[in-house]
């Protein structure tokens, strides 16, 4: 397991704040920031712009995706349109120093080829996963599910971030059911902007101890 490389950040959902998590973390641990999946950029200018921003990063910290596709679809999807199949070997850890900070696209069962998925992606990087959740109604069944998909195919799962309003009943269940850890929390923000990332990275646990938690 990559530990000293870093983290595989998903989500049991799009647009589900696995970009802001992303920035945060970059932020807190100084660390290099790959999307290799992008989709979507017909409508927007991508993640990868995005956590430079809100990070506050220098380009030598930013690695660009792999493969960037315009259609806001599935990597799969979306490569069809451009008669692009995505290759697996342009999908390996960059040489980075320090941290890395991988973030994915959608969720854990988004298609990337016929024969993979991002979970499939993130074995393969053998990269243990932060999962960013909702924290609203729905999230213990939808959260739950996630961190069995991870588990069953032996995953290690650093931690859980809940977005949103606070709900603490639902953060309990998810730590007992899922025998996991809150990692930190991101309550309803008004705007997101390089400032509230810097807040929310001080929350942040440091990530050596996280890897030690894990290997016990």
């Amino acid at each position: 397991m990559n530990f000293q490389r870093g983290v595989f950040v998903t989500g049991t959902d799009t647009g589900i704040g696995k970009t802001l998590v992303s920035a945060i973390l970059c932020r807190a641990w100084n660390a290099t920031y790959w999307k290799p999946l992008q989709t979507g950029l017909a409508d927007e200018e991508g993640d990868t712009p995005t956590v430079r921003e809100l990070a506050g990063m220098s380009p030598a910290r930013i690695i660009p995706p792999a493969y960037a596709f315009q259609a806001p679809l599935a990597p799969l999807a979306a490569g069809y349109l451009e008669n692009v199949t995505v290759n697996p070997g342009r999908l390996v850890l960059p040489q980075v120093q320090g941290p890395l900070v991988v973030e994915g696209a959608g969720g854990l069962m988004v298609p990337v080829r016929e024969d993979m998925m991002i979970v499939d992606l993130i074995n393969s990087l053998d990269l243990p996963v932060v999962l960013v959740t909702r924290s609203g109604l729905g999230t213990i069944n939808h959260t739950l599910l996630s961190l069995e998909a991870l588990r069953r195919r032996g995953i290690p799962v650093l931690g859980v971030v809940p977005v949103g309003p606070s709900n603490p009943g639902n953060e309990y269940d998810i730590a007992h059911f899922g025998k996991t850890n809150i990692l930190f929390r991101i309550p309803q923000l008004d705007a997101i902007t390089e400032t509230v990332v810097s807040g929310l990275s001080g929350h942040v646990p440091l990530l050596d101890v996280l890897q030690q938690q894990i290997s016990q």
